[in-house]
């Protein structure tokens, strides 16, 4: 074929036109702007309420547990961002998600390809066979076998003369935005679930000290009593009643393994290791209760992975009204094949043995019965939906703030009161004993206020272990020491 004619190059310059255009073409639908959130001035439950222990500045310089300065459940928690299946899933799906964005950013580009080919063909006869097998020559009268040697390449092209495709790779990757929250969320929930369940545990090693403690004032409750029984001033009913208050505890004790035995799973489970491959050893709560101050309400925004994601949806779902917006505009396609076809093969790259064609087409869809506008109805419908989530999300946010604090104030409260009633409970007992062993009440007596006292100690004890679940929960609630930064940029996902 001769070279390129004047349409030829026409073409071509049309179709470098049309790359500036695209380069510097408009993308439809509307720009991404974040919505306004619900934020109070100022947390309803912090109002006079001055935490005893503030330990914000122990959560901002490294990972939040640390506060509870225990090394077993810090390395505990350690494990979780490692052996985690639940962590590992969602840190795939983040994965899944940034090659996603690279398949849409593949549309920026041409589609470039190669084709080979030799036939084999008869004039006469009109047989014709190709590939690599041979012709023959039918009839006896026509023209004898040919052989045509081809190598052409192609290169197709849709330029983003709307932006549809911008707006494309803008979806996906705040969608990956969205899976990088998603596992920073999925981290927090493993994490907290840990600690909740090892308090949940060392709550069961303190009930266990507890009734063993009981356990022995039982026995020395019933050595006074067969010592009264002995001395002729009781009846055996005095004794059989301190056995079977004695035996109760005990068998009450036995019954605490079982849940500190599913605790200690559910820990096993959490760091990824089979419940077999895990035994923590005997220790009771601690004392002291951490408390992370909430700060300022409106940082809360910026401190929270779960509201991340919800913001970040948002925009990934904005960015779909663009794309289908984008389907109103004719779609405007261009292509160019280049090669060289002819017979021997050792002169198959002569210029008389060239080919070459432009094309450029436009396809526009006159009439598809509403179908576009019910696409770009629904995609601002699921971006308002978006929206409502994101709001949402924010009010359960400081509901969940408000709830952690609101516990750990009364908590604090009613753990002071607790305090109160088992000194009075003790003191109680100790009365009790002694005029028993006056001969001035019956054993009864005694007994009542054992039971008092034990049930006293049990509801603090319970009060100790809601107060750790609680300042874990706010942890939580706040984020974890988590914050917006963290997230990866469109900027850093798309490269």
């Amino acid at each position: 074929m001769s070279p390129p004619t004047l349409t030829g190059m026409a073409l071509w310059r049309a179709a470098i036109a049309a790359l500036a255009l695209a380069c510097g073409g408009c993308a439809v639908g509307p720009d991404y702007r974040q919505p306004p959130a619900p934020v109070p001035a100022q947390y309803k439950e912090l109002a006079g309420w001055k935490i005893a222990t503030p330990q914000e500045a122990a959560v901002a310089r490294g990972p939040w547990w640390s506060i509870y300065h225990d090394p077993l459940l810090d390395s505990l928690e350690r494990q979780v961002n490692v052996n985690n299946q639940t962590v590992k899933e969602n840190e795939a799906a983040y994965r899944a998600s940034v090659a996603l964005v690279r398949e849409a950013q593949a549309n920026f580009y041409p589609t470039v390809g190669v084709n080979t080919g030799v036939t084999r063909s008869s004039g006469g006869g009109g047989t014709t066979s190709s590939g690599s097998v041979s012709g023959f020559t039918g009839g006896g009268h026509g023209i004898g076998p040919n052989t045509e040697y081809s190598l052409e390449g192609s290169a197709d092209w849709a330029p983003d003369l709307w932006g549809k495709i911008r707006r494309q790779v803008e979806s996906q990757a705040a969608g990956a935005q969205v899976s990088a929250a998603d596992l920073a969320n999925a981290q927090l929930s493993e994490q907290g679930t840990l600690a909740t369940d090892y308090f949940n545990l060392r709550a069961q090693d303190s009930l266990t000290t507890l009734l063993q403690n009981t356990a022995a004032a039982y026995r020395h409750a019933l050595q006074i009593t067969q010592n009264q029984f002995n001395a002729g001033t009781v009846s055996q009913l005095d004794v059989a009643t301190a056995q079977a208050q004695l035996q109760s505890v005990v068998a009450e004790l036995v019954g605490v393994g079982v849940l500190r035995a599913q605790y200690e799973h559910a820990i096993a489970v959490l760091i990824g290791r089979p419940p077999a491959a895990l035994s923590i050893p005997f220790s009771p709560l601690p004392e002291a209760i951490p408390v992370v101050p909430p700060g300022l309400p409106s940082t809360l925004l910026e401190r929270r992975p779960d509201i991340a994601a919800a913001e970040r949806a948002m925009q990934e779902e904005n960015a779909l009204i663009g794309v289908a917006v984008a389907a109103y505009y004719p779609t405007i396609s261009l292509s160019a094949v280049g090669g060289f076809v002819g017979n021997p093969i050792g002169q198959l790259f002569n210029v008389a043995n060239r080919i070459w064609s432009l094309g450029a087409a436009a396809n526009e869809t006159l009439f598809e019965g509403g179908l576009r506008p019910a696409q770009v109805a629904a995609a601002r419908a699921t971006y308002d939906q978006s929206v409502a989530t994101y709001r949402q999300t924010v009010l359960s946010a400081f509901q969940q703030v408000e709830d952690e604090l609101a516990a750990l104030r009364i908590y604090e409260q009613q753990a002071a009161a607790q305090a109160v009633a088992i000194a009075a409970a003790q003191q109680a007992v100790t009365v009790a004993l002694n005029e028993y062993q006056a001969g001035t009440v019956a054993y009864t007596t005694v007994i009542t206020q054992q039971e008092v006292l034990l049930t006293d100690q049990q509801s603090a004890l319970t009060v100790q272990q809601n107060r750790f679940v609680a300042s874990v929960a706010l942890i939580q609630a706040l984020g974890g020491g988590w914050s917006a930064p963290d997230l990866p940029s469109i900027a850093q996902i798309k490269n």
